[in-house]
This record gives structure tokens, sequence and C-alpha cells, in this order.
């Protein structure tokens, strides 16, 4: 079994929220190095996956991990939202695998870490000349908008002052390294700044360049209008902006009226979409997390479509 990407979170627990052994179609928007896409096709003879990612790199990866699986797998070059807006066949289950890979961290070049020296690219469609990189954007944007930016996806309070020392810096010398990143995160946070810090500020940077708030948004209804009746939609999320969206989303679509309270009569659909299976979030045991500390922060959450 070829194990050069990264090891995939809560495999088990993702085929059995599926019901992958029952085989079926299956919507894998965020393949990666085919991991999860690898289980859920060795759970049945009869399970096929559509395995989507917008990074090249993880494309060819997985497609030399799956090509033993043959007609079974369709690899579709594109961000999970898009696909499945454009998706017209029914799903037995739908996986989203949200946040960014350990081989995309581990590659210097694509810009995800603020190890010395790392280009500040961030752009999870490698090479794509349509995307601005993080560079673009601490180079762009204005003071308010970074400041939103680093509130909004790090949850920073000191956004203001943080987006005013970049402005300031980037008067002398444009960014283009995470060194000068981290300068600036730690001229502005003072001298108590941590990794975790520094991290939450790169993620909230990372999320802007991809978009991927809005991608996911329109992600979550798209496949769930996609799926058939009892199909089952499962979602890892690693932090807490992504985790509370797909929360949200799903206890929304389990209830059976969405009207605003001060309406008199129910005038919405009127019935639930389906149920949400887990009611809390499965998290990784701690022999996964010991031998992948990166399934420490992964919570899963499953959604039932009614049949």
């Amino acid at each position: 079994m070829v194990r050069t990407y990264h090891d995939p979170v809560m495999v088990r627990e993702v085929v059995a929220h599926l019901g992958a052994e029952s085989g079926g179609l299956f919507f894998d928007g965020t393949l990666g190095g085919g991991g999860h896409a690898e289980a859920i096709l060795e759970a049945s003879e009869s399970a096929r996956v559509i395995g989507v990612d917008q990074d090249p790199d993880a494309l060819a990866t997985a497609g030399k991990r799956l090509e033993r699986f043959g007609s079974r797998v369709r690899l579709v070059e594109s961000n999970f939202a898009d696909a499945a807006e454009q998706l017209e066949e029914r799903l037995t289950g739908a996986l989203l695998d949200l946040g960014v890979s350990s081989h995309q961290i581990d590659a210097e070049a694509r810009g995800f870490s603020f190890r010395p020296g790392t280009p500040l690219d961030m752009r999870m469609a490698a090479g794509s000349s349509s995307v601005p990189t993080a560079a673009d954007l601490l180079n762009e944007l204005d003071e308010r908008e970074l400041a939103d930016v680093f509130y909004r996806y790090g949850e920073e309070r000191r956004s203001r002052r943080l987006a005013r020392e970049i402005v300031h810096r980037r008067r002398e010398r444009p960014f283009r390294t995470s060194d000068e990143l981290v300068a600036a995160i730690d001229a502005a946070l003072g001298p108590r700044t941590t990794n975790q810090d520094r991290a939450r500020i790169f993620q909230a940077l990372r999320i802007a360049v991809n978009d991927e708030m809005s991608v996911l948004a329109r992600a979550l209804p798209a496949l769930r209008d996609r799926l058939e009746p009892n199909g089952v939609f499962v979602v890892l999320s690693y932090h807490s902006l992504e985790d509370r969206q797909v929360k949200e989303a799903f206890r929304e679509w389990s209830r059976d009226c969405v009207c605003p309270p001060e309406l008199p009569v129910c005038r919405c659909r009127g019935r639930a979409l389906g149920g949400v299976v887990t009611r809390k979030p499965v998290t990784a045991s701690a022999a996964e997390i010991e031998a992948n500390p990166r399934a420490r922060s992964a919570k899963l959450r499953a959604w039932r479509k009614a049949a």
C-alpha cells in the first residue's frame, strides 16, 4: 500500500459513517493522497468514488494509489464546490476532509508553513495564475481589509495593530517570504507571541487566499441536494470556523421549520431534510493521535438525508 502523501484521519470512522461496505457512489471532495478513497473502495467491490482535488500534485499521487481500482474511480481537478454544483449523479455518500494536508505543509515551495525562507504562496491550486498568493494579499489589501482577514479567519483580537504593522513594513519592501510576515507578527503582537499565534495568522491568510469559507458554504447545500435518500454526508474539520459552519448547516437541515419566530404560520419547507447522525463530533482515539498528531484537532460530523 502506497504511503507517500499523508495519513488520512479517522479512516475507520469515515468508512463506517458513510456505510461504504454496502457499496454505491461516493464523492470525496478533498482527495489528497487518496487514503479515504482507498478505504471506501476496499470496503466493497461495488463502491465507486468521484475523487476531487484542485491540487494537481494530489491528483497525480492519488491516481497512482488508486489505479488498481480501474473504472471504479473518477478523478476531477476542481475545488469541491464547483465539482458538486456540476455533478449530475446521485450520491450514496459525500466526504469533505477540510484544511491542508501534511504533504502540502511539508512542501516548502507551497508556502503553507512559517519555516524560514518559505515563499508566501498558500494556493491550494498550485501555480494557478487566477488565484492571488498570500504575498499578493499582504501587499495589496488595504489596512481595514487585512485586519478583517486576521479577525474573521484567525480570531485575532489585535488584528488592527497587525494590519498597521504590515502596511508600514510593505512601504519599505514588499512581503515575499514567511520570515517577513513572522517578523511583522512578532513586532505587532509583542514578546509573548507564540507559535500558536503565528499559526493562526498564517491559517487566516491561507483561508483568505483560497476563499475557503465561501467555497464550503456553496458546497454544503450542493452536496446535500445530490445525496440520494438515506445518503450520508461526512465532514472532517480542523478549526472552529469550519466546524461551526458545518454544525449549523446540519442542524438547520434537521429542523422541521426554519421560519422566523415572529411568523404566526409556517411558510418554509415544513419538514426536516434529514437528521444529524453525530450529536457530538467524533474525535480521533488517543492511539491515532499518537501515531498522527494532525488528528488531534479533527472533528467528524455526519448527517443523513431523509428517506
